[in-house]
């Protein structure tokens, strides 16, 4: 394929299979969901957004290039934060302040449940682990976020009483971050991926990385809205 041609294969796999068709968002932002049920999904998505930094800083280490990896580290301080109190998880940790939960709680990742926590740890070991093309292309998922951003954030302030502009802060930032990250990988990966067996494999890890978005969902689903069987050991509204 041409560059082109890979880019439009990558956008169509984000078209099929990103979670923003996930029946679980169409609930979260038509404020069909119970305050409940918001919390749970606040709660298992700290898992992820903790986990992001981690995996960022293992891809980071595989790069011996200077300009690269000072472009790839920045996704960890949009995250971690310059300082004390700043960042993408501390932002996050304001949205479960404002829905009740104890940081310490939510921090221990006590109550997530388990296949969230193994969609996200598989998502790590990916990028730890597999080439480093593979691993730069699972991130592409960031070239559809805006759009889902832009109707979580309308859609639960039109319809939950229990959610200010405040405690959605951390979508703020992503309206930016996420276009200027997804930029940037879907160059690396136009210009890096040249075979059609490095294409291939990049298609099949983005495809990955939307497997691991919808688990997550499909958990939270099963959980606390049908059937509605929380694991054992998993926060319990």
């Amino acid at each position: 394929m041409t560059p082109e041609e890979l880019e439009a294969a990558l956008r169509a796999v984000g078209a099929a299979r990103y979670h923003d068709k996930h029946p679980f968002h169409a609930l979260l932002h038509g404020g069909k969901l119970t305050i409940d049920q918001v919390r749970a999904w606040a709660l298992n998505r700290y898992y992820y957004q903790s986990r992001i930094p981690l995996k960022d800083a293992a891809l980071l280490a595989r790069l011996e290039d200077p300009a690269l990896r000072r472009s790839w580290r920045q996704r960890i301080i949009d995250h971690d934060g310059e300082r004390e109190g700043d960042g993408g998880i501390e932002r996050w940790l304001r949205l479960t302040d404002s829905l009740g939960f104890d940081r310490a709680y939510v921090a221990s990742a006590r109550g997530v449940l388990p296949a969230t926590r193994f969609a996200v740890d598989a998502y790590v070991h990916f990028v730890a682990e597999r080439p480093l093309l593979e691993a730069i292309a699972s991130s592409l998922t960031e070239l559809f976020a805006p759009g889902i951003i832009a109707n979580r954030v309308a859609g639960m302030l039109a319809n939950y009483d229990f959610v200010s502009k405040e405690a959605l802060a951390y979508f703020d930032k992503r309206l930016t971050q996420a276009p200027r990250d997804a930029d940037f990988a879907l160059d690396y990966v136009k210009r890096e991926a040249r075979r059609p067996d490095q294409q291939q494999a990049v298609i099949a890890a983005l495809t990955f990385k939307c497997d691991v978005l919808w688990a997550q969902l499909d958990a939270l689903h099963f959980a606390y809205v049908e059937p509605g069987l929380v694991t054992p050991g998993a926060w319990q509204p």
